[in-house]
């Protein structure tokens, strides 16, 4: 992953690999691997997770159809 520091603009160049690796994840999966996950626990929050994104597409979907 990279950044272009312009006109020795460090701060900038910090916020924008800061929304990069917001936007990758990367945050979220070091939180993940500070510790160990079971498999099954990591099974029951994928599942968790698969189920939160489907509702928000059927939200979506239903919202597009003006209901």
């Amino acid at each position: 992953m990279q950044v272009v520091v312009r006109d020795n603009n460090v701060d900038q160049a910090l916020r924008a690999l800061k929304k990069k690796m917001q936007r990758e994840g990367i945050f979220r999966e070091m939180k993940l691997r500070r510790h160990f996950e079971k498999p099954s626990e990591k099974k029951a929050r994928e599942k968790a997770e698969a189920q939160r994104r489907h509702r928000k597409l059927l939200r979506k979907r239903l919202e597009r159809e003006g209901y």
